[in-house]
């Protein structure tokens, strides 16, 4: 599939990876639809840095089936998804009913919703990439994992029926690529030494791996570990 020309929501993408993302398809020639929820004015400065034409920003709140809604209603014809944006809370946080029920509304249910919408357009073809975590690929526990566990399978599921159709669905499962929201000048120093490694993950590498799976005709239905090793640890080695 040909980048040029198509049309790519990207949620999530006002800043951090996101944002590269958004970079990356403008250069190829692709619209980019720039979705935020509060970082409006970071999604304003990045689609005024963006080359080409036919970039929008929508912004939107994923925290309820209301606010996907209104990104739908909003869409138009999209060619490519990336699912990218997500809730994660600082670790330590507890983790009560209501935290669990959020992150599963946020990480599952709106890209299930905003799949669920791209699939009934009458697309030639097209494709979609869901952004995991590299923790789906061992086992978990905690509604942070739930959720990204089951979207991980959604995916997995939608690409047998979908294929049929000419629309893949992938995913990339990133480990570390940029330091936390909540500690920015984070070196990451407890956490790379423990990788295969030992770095961090290059924002290009991501990016890449995102283009890959949706430039490839033939792949379908892949999680692609992008994470320097890190799925290869054991849960107690990740938590050293």
């Amino acid at each position: 599939m040909k980048i040029k020309g198509k049309c790519v929501l990207i949620t999530g993408s006002a800043k951090r990876c996101g944002a590269e993302l958004a970079k990356s398809f403008a250069s190829d020639g692709a619209e980019v639809i720039i979705h935020c929820n509060r970082s409006t004015r970071e999604a304003e400065e990045l689609l005024a840095t963006l080359p080409g034409n036919g970039h929008r920003i929508i912004a939107a709140d994923f925290s309820s089936p209301a606010g996907v809604a209104e990104l739908i209603s909003q869409l138009g014809r999209v060619d490519i998804v990336i699912n990218n944006a997500s809730l994660f809370f600082r670790p330590g946080s507890p983790e009560d009913l209501a935290g669990a029920v959020l992150y599963h509304q946020v990480n599952f249910l709106a890209p299930k919703q905003i799949l669920e919408a791209w699939a009934k357009q009458d697309l030639p073809e097209g494709c979609a990439v869901n952004i995991l975590d590299q923790a789906v690929l061992n086992p978990g526990t905690g509604g942070y994992w739930q959720s990204r566990y089951d979207l991980m399978h959604l995916g997995n599921s939608l690409a047998r029926t979908l294929g049929e159709r000419n629309l893949r669905i992938n995913a990339v499962a990133p480990g570390p690529l940029l330091p936390p929201y909540w500690k920015p000048d984070s070196k990451m120093e407890k956490t790379l030494p423990t990788l295969p490694l030992h770095r961090p993950v290059a924002v290009a590498d991501f990016v890449n791996a995102v283009k890959l799976l949706c430039t490839s005709d033939s792949i379908t239905g892949a999680i692609l570990p992008v994470d320097c090793g890190q799925h290869l640890l054991s849960f107690h080695e990740k938590r050293k």
